[in-house]
């Protein structure tokens, strides 16, 4: 059985979660294949952590298919 490949982030190299995949194609581009980590993702919109973990919340609330 083939291994999956396993994201890193872009800026500081760590593996990446499916949550955290999804909210770099929602927040940056859906086409991306430069992902980040949530740190790295606040950081760039200049907000807290958990202001990124309550809207990964939200959107899959919301149903949105890049958090399935």
């Amino acid at each position: 059985m083939p291994q999956e490949k396993k994201e890193h982030c872009q800026k500081c190299k760590r593996i990446l979660t499916t949550d955290e995949i999804g909210a770099t194609k929602k927040l940056i581009n859906r086409g991306t294949t430069t992902y980040y980590c949530l740190d790295c993702l606040a950081e760039a919109f200049d907000v807290d952590r958990e202001e990124i973990e309550r809207k990964i919340i939200s959107f899959k609330e919301m149903g949105c298919t890049l958090f399935l």
